[in-house]
């Protein structure tokens, strides 16, 4: 049974997205990431899975590895999961969950795995087993090997704690934050997003210029790991290295509704001042007064909202705005269709590999300054 050395740390990411996090998570420090499909590994200690929960701003969720062990059938797998060091990770007043996945094993039903290792936690540590429980331990099959692996963030990571009014089909904040890092952005720039919707690209934009935390405000799993140690946790979560940016960030949409949720989510994240939003058509915008940086947008997509053809007027009408009044800025557009983008006419540069959002594939076409 193998749960020695440094922790083996995963952190999740969606397809397409595992560069771009990779990038991040060695801008944080974390000199040992690497890249592999689905997204990055780490070796570390407990209090590296509870900085990368806080600090990184890409990552969909953070996954330890606790150990493994051969599993060829299931009364085999109940007798060896009891000798597991459940007791190192979890509590006995903490409930637990189990899901379990299995591939190329003889151990093949993954509803009696689970239950087989839930109740060998039960009898071990006496933590409740319920289907709620903000616990969850995960065990892979694959080759008659078991490896047990503990969520440590609870709720996915997108969920920051600020964003309570979205709109229709809303960039998840995580997704938002590595398009930024794609195009470029570090936080030493203003930012526009022409049709923001609820917001996001804008305050995730602000909340990077100046040194915000993105887990500042929610809680997570491993708060309820024996591991846990509360005074470390709160010296951590209380560092601030905040910064104040020359300069703010700019959302516009049609919709009133939209700017109204843009400005309590920012304000609620604690960069209202920071940001400005206006209602307002693309026809009507203009660049900000000071030096160029990015226009970032995420428009409607035909299999989204409406028919294609219908908003092919919308991005010439982007296209045209950018060129025409956004000299030396560059441009990122975030779409499931090339043709649409092209619609633009923006001198777009090659672009990277397609990432699900809201169940769509869809791609980031950006420029050069323009």
């Amino acid at each position: 049974m193998s749960t020695d050395g440094p922790l083996d740390i995963f952190l999740v990411t969606s397809p397409g997205f595992e560069r771009v996090l990779f990038q991040e998570a060695r801008a944080k420090g974390f000199a040992s990431a690497r890249y592999e499909p689905g997204g990055v590994t780490l070796k570390g200690t407990w209090q590296d899975v509870w900085r990368a929960n806080l600090e990184l701003r890409g990552a969909g969720r953070v996954l330890v590895t606790l150990g493994s062990f051969r599993a060829e059938h299931l009364s085999q797998l109940e007798k060896t999961a009891r000798r597991f060091p459940w007791s190192d990770t979890l509590k006995a007043d903490v409930p637990v969950r189990v899901e379990a996945s299995c591939k190329s094993s003889r151990v093949y039903h993954s509803g009696a795995a689970a239950e087989r290792i839930a109740r060998a936690i039960h009898r071990e540590t006496g933590a409740p087993i319920s289907p709620e429980a903000a616990v969850v331990i995960r065990a892979r099959f694959e080759n008659d090997v078991c490896t047990i692996g503990i969520d440590t963030s609870g709720e996915l990571l997108h969920k920051r704690g600020h964003k309570e009014a979205v709109n229709k089909a809303p960039m998840r904040e995580t997704f938002a934050s590595l398009f930024l890092r794609e195009c470029g952005f570090d936080g030493t720039e203003p930012v526009v997003d022409p049709m923001c919707g609820s917001g996001t690209f804008v305050i995730e934009a602000a909340e990077i210029a100046a040194g915000l935390k993105p887990g500042r405000s929610r809680r997570f799993a491993f708060e309820h790991f024996a591991t846990f140690d509360r005074e470390v946790w709160q010296a951590m979560r209380g560092e601030r290295d905040l910064v104040t940016p020359p300069h703010k960030f700019y959302g516009s949409d049609r919709d009133a509704g939209a700017i109204a949720m843009s400005r309590e989510n920012a304000e609620r994240a604690g960069v209202g001042h920071l940001t400005v939003f206006q209602n307002h058509a693309i026809s009507d915008l203009v660049a900000p007064e000071g030096p160029p940086g990015l226009v970032i947008v995420n428009p409607p997509y035909g299999d989204r909202i409406g028919e294609k053809q219908r908003l092919h007027g919308l991005y010439r009408a982007l296209g045209e705005t950018l060129l025409t009044r956004f000299k030396g800025w560059r441009a990122g557009v975030i779409t499931s269709d090339t043709a649409l983008a092209n619609a633009t006419r923006l001198p777009f540069l090659p672009t990277g590999p397609a990432v699900l959002h809201g169940g769509t594939r869809v791609t980031l076409s950006q420029t050069c300054p323009l």
